[in-house]
Parts: C-alpha cells; sequence; structure tokens
C-alpha cells in the first residue's frame, strides 16, 4: 500500500507501520490519522500477518500528537477527525493481533496514546514519556484519560495529567507503561526478537487472548465517544486552547493567569 505520511511494510510475518514525518517529529495531521487507519485495517485483513510494528521514522521521535500546525477550523472537520481518531482505535484494538510499539525519542501528547493503544511498547533509552495536552489547552480525552489509570493507577495518571511532567524509559517501565528499555542501539534487535518470538505461537490462540485481555477496557468506548464531543467543542470555541497553542508557536510560556480571576501572576 501506498501512503503519503506512512511506510507500510509486510515481510516475514510482519507488518511494519511507520510514521514519516521526522521534520514534524511525526506529529500527525488528519491525514496521518486517516492513513493510520487504513494501515491497521490492511495489517488485519492480511492472513500473512501475524503481529504488527508500529514505530516513528528518525531518531528524535516516535510522535509528538497532533501537528498543531495543521489544524482544523471548522466543526465538521473537528469532528471528522474525531471519528477517525475513534476508528483507528479501534483498527488497533480490535485487529486481532499483537502490536508492538517501538519508542525512541519523544512520545508525549497523542503520540502517548498511540503507545497505549499498542500492546506492547519497547523504548530506547533516550525516550522519553508524557502528557501534555493541558500544556495547550486540552485535555487527553482520545484514550488517555480513560486508558492510562488501568495502566499506571489513578494517583499516577493523575500526576501525568494534571502536573505535564515527562518521564524516562526507565521511570516508564517501573510505572508499568512499556515492557523494557534497552540501549538504542540494540532497539531494533529487541524489537526483532519480541515479533519472532510472537509469531512462533498460535495466530488464533493470540487472537483470543487479545479479544480477552481488552474485555474490561472496551467498556470505554463510551467514554471515548462523550471525549471526542467535548475536544471538538473545546479546540474550536476555547479561548484556552487559542492561547496554548499560541505560546507553543511563538515560543513563550503561556499565560494562563488571565483565565484565573483573581489568581495574581503566574508562579515561576
Amino acid at each position: 500500500m501506498q501512503f503519503e505520511d506512512l511506510i507500510y511494510d509486510v515481510a516475514n510475518g510482519r507488518a511494519t507501520i511507520t510514521i514519516n514525518r521526522p521534520e514534524k517529529l511525526n506529529a500527525f495531521r488528519v491525514q496521518t490519522v486517516e492513513e493510520l487507519a487504513q494501515a491497521f485495517e490492511a495489517a488485519a485483513d492480511d492472513p500473512s500477518v501475524g503481529v504488527v510494528l508500529f514505530q516513528g521514522a528518525g531518531e528524535k521521535a516516535f510522535c509528538v500528537g497532533g501537528d498543531i500546525g495543521s489544524p482544523t477550523t471548522t466543526g465538521a472537520e473537528k469532528r471528522h477527525l474525531m471519528r477517525t481518531h475513534q476508528r483507528l482505535g479501534v483498527a488497533m484494538r480490535d485487529n486481532g493481533m499483537p502490536i508492538i510499539c517501538r519508542v525512541q525519542g519523544w512520545c508525549v501528547g497523542g503520540g502517548h496514546e498511540l503507545h497505549m493503544l499498542s500492546d506492547l511498547t519497547i523504548a530506547s533509552e533516550s525516550a522519553r514519556f508524557g502528557m501534555a495536552e493541558a500544556e495547550i489547552g486540552a485535555a487527553a480525552l482520545w484514550w488517555g484519560c480513560q486508558y492510562l489509570p488501568a495502566l499506571v493507577g489513578e494517583k499516577k495518571a493523575r500526576e501525568m495529567l494534571f502536573l505535564g511532567r515527562k518521564y524516562s524509559a526507565q521511570e516508564a517501565a517501573d510505572m508499568g507503561l512499556v515492557n523494557t528499555v534497552v540501549p538504542d542501539d540494540q532497539l531494533d534487535a529487541e524489537c526483532d526478537t519480541w515479533c519472532e518470538d510472537i509469531l512462533k505461537l498460535s495466530p488464533q490462540g493470540l487472537r483470543a487472548a487479545k479479544i480477552g485481555l481488552n474485555t474490561l477496557t472496551d467498556q470505554l468506548y463510551s467514554s471515548n465517544a462523550y471525549g471526542a464531543e467535548i475536544e471538538t467543542l473545546n479546540h474550536l470555541y476555547g479561548p484556552e486552547p487559542e492561547e496554548g497553542i499560541a505560546s507553543f508557536q511563538e515560543k513563550r510560556r503561556a499565560d494562563w493567569r488571565k483565565f484565573r480571576e483573581g489568581a495574581g501572576p503566574e508562579p515561576g
């Protein structure tokens, strides 16, 4: 399959899906999300594929989330993007085979949600993880707020979402966000080993295990639908997202004090 924002390759039982926007730190635009949904659906329908390796091009980032340089500007555009996000989530969770996320460099915001939606995550020592949505006046309502507590517990999830801190690969492993951490120069070899081990096992058994493991968190789909509508209204009409995105583009600190009546100046 040919894509503009992705590289899709199938060989020896493995489908490799690569977000190919390294100049944007693999940030995704609407087209990227559409192509990701198509790629994961294609892998699911290919009887020769038994495992998916999901990665970002280059060494600086797996994915840093949405590309704020390619914004949605109307309600129809934003809802289309949210529906496409939902389609991608289903394509990843319901495709019947393990997805291994290979993370090197930054994995934040929507990119962090993509890694959480993957079944397994292998990180290099240079990887950095975090939820950055509150920095631009948004919230992680596409699986972030919903799924993160199931992975790291309520308190840690709230810490990540409320403080916006970034975590090393080893810190992410210690809290259960990633499966293993290896030196950067061993990342590809480790991913190869995990893929090969998976391909030695029963496809039917793996499919049944993935369905069983997803049973409890499948209940979160309704919250995702609610979150999609909130995200649509928030990004289009909210003054705080306008300030957050402007501060990012202008490389300055966001001025949140004007949204807290009588709160005084921002600390620090």
